[in-house]
C-alpha cells in the first residue's frame, strides 16, 4: 500500500517480472533478505489472491505482497520493496 493511502500500488502486468522472480529472490538472498513466493490453493479455490510474496530480514522489515497471479504479486512486491528502499535491479 503506498504511504497508508489504502490503495494498492500501481501494477504492470506486461513487465515479465514472473519471468525474473527467482532472479529477484537470489539477489535478495545475497542482499541478507530471506524471501519466498507461494501459491495458496485454499484462496485460489475460493477465488481471493492466491499468490503471495513474504520477505524479511537485512534492511529490510518484514513485508508481504499479495495478487492474483504470480506477475501482479511481484510486481507489488516490487513496488513494497522499493518503497522501504530496497532497490531490486529489474
Amino acid at each position: 500500500m503506498g504511504k497508508g493511502m489504502g490503495r494498492w500500488p500501481k501494477v504492470d502486468l506486461d513487465s515479465g517480472v514472473e519471468d525474473a522472480t527467482l532472479l529477484i529472490l537470489e539477489w535478495l538472498g545475497e542482499q541478507g533478505i530471506g524471501a519466498m513466493i507461494r501459491v495458496d490453493a485454499e484462496r485460489l479455490h475460493e477465488g481471493r489472491p492466491a499468490w503471495t510474496f513474504a520477505a524479511s530480514g537485512g534492511p529490510l522489515p518484514p513485508m508481504r505482497a499479495d495478487g492474483a497471479s504470480a506477475a501482479e504479486c511481484m510486481s507489488r512486491a516490487l513496488s513494497r520493496l522499493r518503497e522501504a528502499g530496497v532497490a531490486v535491479p529489474f
